[in-house]
């Protein structure tokens, strides 16, 4: 039997990015994965490369560009007639997909990584079963001293409506639609619904969205909620909050959509139906109470700080644990346990995780948001900066959004950065630095920013928590 100092269970930015750093502190590593591509073979990269962050990301690009076309007159631009290619377009995203595939199985070899091709589980004995798919991979039990476990998760369902893969779709299916929807509903205005209902409307889909939660994004500070909902309006996205879907028929020529909202019960035909309800990890055929293994009532895997599960020298990391399921996330914790396993101090600072979500006008933000910083008793000053008065987002034509800064009242420090706009996610770099080092807004405030950017933004920001921005 084939041993292995560790294990790695999964193959996404956590399972990768884990068996990468194992192999770089000089520790043998294998790194078993299930995924098959399109042609049904092997593939790594996990949900994020293949299904998720990065095809949507290409197609939220592509329909950028094809939206921006539509709207150069005002640049002093001439275009001939506008037409769209989706199959081209749905080809451009495969390609971008293959090559970032490839380059992480470059990567596994470059660190002498042993991938195993096959389903993985826990096997006792510090022992993992290969399963192998039906097209490739051999069957076969390895050993280890350190087992990690990477699995991901996948689109939760939705029991009023079950994914049949041609009319009602997954966040999967969404990034494969062969033909633009005239009419398009989408169920969650969390970060996939918003993105992927982004994504068709730019294409010219009637886009409706039904959320169950009374807001729009509560987890994002209020000021940039309530824009952004006014932003996604203003495109023509139909966002209907407080309805919860309670059926859906299929009709001849449409589905019909019941929900119930303030009003009473409600009814939407559309063509097209995305369920976009959240995830939930992939802890399926793991192997884990066979183990002894302590998994809740969701599929989540219980860890502590480190996260080291009850079985002693096996962890677990990214969507099967708690906190935010985000690759960045998920990796963080990889290069954390890795260390941890080398006999090193690793450490995630969980207070400072980045959020996006990649809609036009961008979300993105880091530490808390002031409503949650006062709910826990603390007095803040914040300060906001609109982008109509930043003279980058005039010349690029794009000025929705603001940038906001919360910082303690008493210390200064900055609590929570929040910004909303164009590529305001290349900008949230500088607020995470800043929430590692303690910064307050002061630091920020006294940082000289080059002109004309929109990271001039965020400086004005801080200067308004003090109460002298000079360019509003």
């Amino acid at each position: 039997m084939q041993k292995f100092d560790v294990v790695v269970i999964g193959g996404g930015p956590g399972g990768y990015v884990a068996a990468i750093r194992c192999a770089q502190l000089g520790l043998s590593t294998a790194c078993v994965d299930e995924r098959l591509d399109k042609g049904g073979k092997p593939v790594l990269g996990g949900t994020c490369l293949n299904v998720g962050c990065i095809p949507s990301k290409a197609l939220l690009d592509s329909t950028s560009l094809y939206q921006s076309l539509a709207n150069v007159k005002d640049h002093g631009i001439e275009v001939g007639e506008l037409r769209l290619d989706l199959g081209a377009m749905i080809a451009r995203k495969d390609r971008v997909v293959q090559t970032l595939t490839a380059g992480v199985a470059g990567l596994l070899r470059k660190h002498k990584v042993s991938w195993l091709k096959g389903h993985g589980r826990l096997a006792g004995q510090m022992r993992v079963e290969i399963v192998p798919s039906e097209s490739e991979g051999t069957a076969g039990t390895v050993e280890a001293d350190h087992i990690i476990i990477a699995t991901g998760s996948e689109p939760a369902p939705l029991d009023v409506a079950p994914v049949d893969g041609e009319r009602i779709i997954d966040s999967t299916g969404a990034l494969d639609l062969t033909e633009v929807p005239g009419r398009l509903g989408v169920i969650g205005a969390g970060v996939i619904g918003l993105e992927l209902g982004s994504v068709w409307r730019r294409l010219g889909a009637e886009v409706v969205v039904l959320e169950a939660l009374d807001s729009l994004l509560p987890a994002v500070d209020t000021d940039l909620g309530r824009e952004a909902a006014r932003q996604f309006r203003r495109q023509g996205v139909d966002i209907r909050l407080g309805a919860r879907v309670t059926a859906v028929e299929h009709e001849r020529e449409a589905l019909r959509v019941a929900y119930e909202d303030a009003a009473g019960a409600q009814a939407l035909e559309v063509d097209r139906l995305i369920v976009a309800v959240g995830r939930h990890p992939h802890t399926v055929d793991l192997g884990a109470e066979a183990a002894g293994l302590s998994v809740d009532e969701r599929g989540f895997i219980d860890v502590d700080e480190r996260c080291r599960t009850a079985l002693p020298r096996v962890y677990a990391i990214g969507d099967v644990v708690r906190g935010p399921m985000l690759a960045h996330k998920a990796s963080e914790e990889a290069i954390m346990v890795a260390e941890c396993i080398a006999g090193q101090h690793g450490e995630v600072n969980y207070g400072a995780v980045p959020w996006v979500i990649y809609t036009a006008p961008e979300i993105a933000w880091v530490g808390e948001t002031e409503q949650a910083a006062r709910a826990r008793g603390a007095k803040v000053r914040s300060g906001r900066f609109p982008l109509t008065a930043s003279g980058r987002a005039r010349a690029m034509g794009e000025t929705a959004g603001l940038v906001k800064v919360v910082a303690d009242a008493d210390t200064d420090r900055v609590l929570g950065v929040h910004l909303l706009g164009p590529h305001v996610s290349e900008l949230l770099g500088e607020a995470v630095l800043a929430l590692e080092f303690a910064a307050s807004s002061e630091d920020i405030a006294r940082t000289i920013h080059a002109h004309p950017t929109l990271s001039e933004a965020l400086h004005e920001a801080a200067l308004a928590v003090d109460g002298r921005p000079i360019h509003i």
